[in-house]
């Protein structure tokens, strides 16, 4: 009998078993699992904010997908797995303030207790972990190209991407444009096109983070972060893309 391949790895060795359907989100409908590169899945997983300790809600997004990986690396799947941290952040630029020191303190800290804390539920560490302070340069350029093609604009020092310039916004979460703006949860700004355009990069304010940009010293939005370090490190197109 061959043997499979083992589960505690991404190596791969040739794809055995029945064919895998999975749960295609935007199509509401179960498909058959076909990656866009052969036997190679590409994987990229929003990882946490951090400026606290994990709950259980972190905890079962880890948990889930390290089982999903574990079991592509079985059927013999080649896979390449990321997943980031999320350390620069309005929550964590306050938890320094309160504590009274440096942002960049306060997501080392919650790295370390976060990887702690994947330790102890035997969840594995993707393949590359990727800080977003570490790819701000990457974050422009992509804000650059959409402020290019007209579908983000710049706002007193702030860059917005207008929802309405992107015909099937919504599409992933079946809801249209009038659904989704009933929900509007942010603040409503007058800078704004529409109140749901969402902000990609953010004017520093005294003593916050910030990095030089086209648009004056800033830091990006939290949208931007995941779609910058994803294609960096996985390509435009991947196969899997999970949230945190």
């Amino acid at each position: 009998m061959a043997a499979r391949p083992s589960p505690e790895g991404s190596e791969g060795g040739g794809v055995s078993g029945p064919r895998i359907r999975i749960y295609n989100t935007l199509t509401r409908s179960k498909e058959p699992f076909t990656p866009l590169a052969g036997d190679t899945v590409r994987m990229y997983v929003c990882g946490v904010t951090v400026y606290d300790r994990a709950h259980v809600g972190h905890a079962r997004s880890a948990v889930v997908f390290d089982v999903i990986r574990r079991h592509l690396a079985y059927r013999g799947y080649q896979v390449r797995f990321v997943k980031n941290f999320t350390d620069v952040d309005d929550k964590i630029i306050r938890r320094a303030n309160d504590e009274g020191v440096p942002a960049s303190a306060i997501s080392a800290r919650y790295i370390e207790e976060y990887r702690k804390d994947m330790a102890t539920l035997g969840v594995r560490p993707a393949d590359e972990e990727p800080r977003a302070t570490e790819h701000v340069p990457r974050m422009i350029g992509l804000i650059q190209r959409l402020v290019a093609k007209g579908i983000a604009y710049e706002a007193g020092g702030d860059v917005f991407f207008e929802v309405r310039k992107f015909p099937r916004y919504g599409t992933l979460s079946g809801k249209r444009l009038p659904e989704l703006l009933a929900g509007v949860r942010v603040e409503v700004d007058e800078r704004k096109h529409d109140p749901l355009d969402f902000v990609l990069w953010k004017a520093s304010k005294p003593g916050e983070p910030s990095w030089p940009s086209p648009w004056g010293p800033g830091r990006p939005g939290w949208h931007i972060e995941c779609s910058a370090m994803a294609m960096h490190y996985l390509g435009e197109s991947f196969d899997i893309h999970g949230g945190g």
